[in-house]
């Protein structure tokens, strides 16, 4: 799986998720919350879009991304991994 497969995930996860964001607006280098996102919606999406690929990352490594491309990054390190 590529990293842009994995952006696209987290980017279905974020339009069904959130109102009024389209996939095509989504600009990686911005965090969720730049888009409407409160903590509850970031978990969905981050929990939502794990179980998708198939991974298992512990909260405290997600704690310290900051946009949804580092998000993406730390996806495929688990994907890597497995």
């Amino acid at each position: 799986m590529t990293k842009e497969e994995v952006i696209e995930v987290i980017k279905r996860n974020i339009v069904e998720n959130l109102d009024d964001v389209e996939a095509d607006s989504i600009d990686p280098t911005k965090s969720m919350k730049e888009y409407g996102a409160n903590s509850l919606d970031m978990i969905e999406v981050v929990s939502t879009s794990m179980r998708e690929l198939n991974i298992k990352i512990p909260r405290s490594e997600l704690a310290e991304l900051g946009n949804i491309d580092e998000l993406a990054d730390k996806f495929m390190e688990y994907i890597n991994k497995g």
